[in-house]
């Protein structure tokens, strides 16, 4: 059989590739990264089909945002005691309780709230809420993308075998399996927002920002000779993979994981810290 042209379709010349069928997920791993090789597909591509395989044997507790770091509000509360918490944590949906962490009632999309700027008198929170959605432990990440999307869901609360609430998972953390980190309208990517100060000593960091642009922008002196980027020094810090939220202190900042995955981290909030502040433990939840 002759070779197949240059001009075809990619996808053609990977099936082509593919005559000699993969006895087993190994194989069709090998077979895929000789496509690559061959330059039959780019990088883009096969990290995708990496993270489609990938996902199909994934649960949600993999991925899961635990119970511990979920954001909350609670339906007790009037609007004016929670909007400034809705504005500080910028997510765009936020399950709603009544009692305890484990009543979930409903989820608040963050849009609805300019009902109440409308009307604050008409107002009415529980009236706003949409369905909850519950999903076990167990959960398949193929089969939730799928129920997200004939559903038109896009978040779902993890329940444990006692039917307690242990996490919550979005569409975007199953498609970020697949595709890769989603930035939002939150996220900043031009080089020159790397480092962008929120208030005085307080300042939001691109994990990636090199060591040498935070000694320039912070007046420290961390060394960069075995990490090139802050993130790398905040995870030696750690001895791990830290969770959102949690801090660390490398003096004279405290170090806040903002955005974390399985892999790596995101973003961080630097705040310059005292000298008594200095004096309590480094790490903290």
């Amino acid at each position: 059989m002759d070779d197949p042209s240059p001009k075809s379709g990619w996808l053609e010349r990977l099936s082509a590739l593919l005559i000699r069928e993969p006895e087993d997920r190994e194989q069709l791993i090998t077979v895929l990264h000789s496509a690559f090789e061959r330059n039959l597909l780019d990088s883009d591509a096969l990290s995708m089909i990496e993270g489609v395989m990938q996902v199909s044997e994934m649960q949600a507790r993999d991925i899961m945002v635990p119970r511990s770091q979920m954001d909350l509000i609670d339906i007790s509360k009037k609007p004016e005691e929670f909007i400034p918490f809705v504005i500080e944590a910028a997510h765009s949906r936020f399950p709603v309780i009544e009692g305890n962490e484990d009543e979930i009632i409903g989820i608040l999309l963050a849009k609805d709230l300019l009902r109440y700027y409308a009307d604050p008198d008409e107002f009415n929170l529980r009236g706003m809420l949409r369905p909850a959605v519950f999903i076990p432990e167990s959960k398949r990440l193929n089969v939730l993308l799928k129920d997200f999307r004939s559903n038109r869901n896009h978040m779902a609360i993890v329940v444990n075998e006692y039917g307690s609430v242990a996490g919550l998972v979005t569409i975007e953390d199953v498609l970020e399996q697949i595709v890769g980190e989603i930035e939002d309208e939150y996220d900043f990517d031009e080089e020159e927002d790397n480092i962008v100060a929120e208030a005085e000593d307080v300042y939001r960091i691109k994990a990636i920002t090199g060591i040498e642009c935070i000694n320039q922008a912070l007046n420290t002196y961390y060394d960069d000779a075995d990490y090139d980027t802050i993130g790398g020094l905040v995870l030696n810090k750690f001895g791990r993979l830290p969770n959102r939220g949690e801090s660390v202190v490398i003096d004279p900042f405290k170090f806040t994981v903002q955005r974390v995955d399985s892999r790596r981290i995101y973003l961080l909030k630097a705040e310059k810290i005292t000298v008594a502040a200095n004096a309590a433990t480094d790490v903290s939840g």
